[in-house]
């Protein structure tokens, strides 16, 4: 079973994110349209399971192709079919079970796209709601520590929730 652990906010992943992010870029080069630090990793300050997560716009998921599954292949990137998640491809980097970076590809700028940023700001601009995550990630660690699938449905409420809180103030006036 994968252990879930939780580990202080490592100033590295920020380097290891643009690393990869440059490989990645080349790697689909004729589709991409942008390339994000997403989850966790991506906010200081914020404890994470140490698995840096990626995501990849592209303006058409039919437009990765073979090609392009064999070029992330080749950096290390392995395709893990998700038909539960037909927005997005997924591929790991790192042994079974052990990854150390996932890539998530959407559809650039769709509601998923949009979301994960919105996340992601959100907690990054909010010092006490970062803190409400971080505990809340290392309860839910402590209490699931060999369930991976519990861990992230438990943080789904909270992750709902500050979406509902970004879109508000994203709508406000400023």
């Amino acid at each position: 079973m994968e252990t879930v652990v939780i580990v202080d906010y490592d100033p590295d992943w920020v380097r290891d994110y643009e690393q990869e992010k440059r490989v990645i870029e080349e790697a689909l080069s004729d589709i991409v349209a942008a390339v994000e630090h997403i989850g966790s990793t991506s906010v200081p300050g914020l404890g994470a399971k140490p698995i840096i997560d990626i995501m990849a716009g592209i303006h058409r998921l039919e437009a990765l192709t073979e090609v392009h599954i064999e070029r992330l292949a080749a950096i290390g990137y392995e395709y893990v079919p998700k038909p539960e998640w037909p927005e997005r491809r997924f591929f790991r980097r790192g042994r079974w079970r052990a990854g150390t970076h996932h890539l998530h590809i959407y559809r650039y700028r769709d509601p998923h796209w949009e979301a994960h940023l919105l996340f992601r700001d959100y907690v990054r601009a909010h010092p006490d709601v970062r803190e409400q995550y971080r505990q809340l990630k290392l309860e839910l660690a402590s209490l699931h520590p060999y369930d991976r699938v519990e861990y992230t449905r438990r943080k789904a409420p909270f992750i709902e929730r500050v979406l509902r809180l970004a879109r508000e103030e994203d709508r406000s006036p400023s």
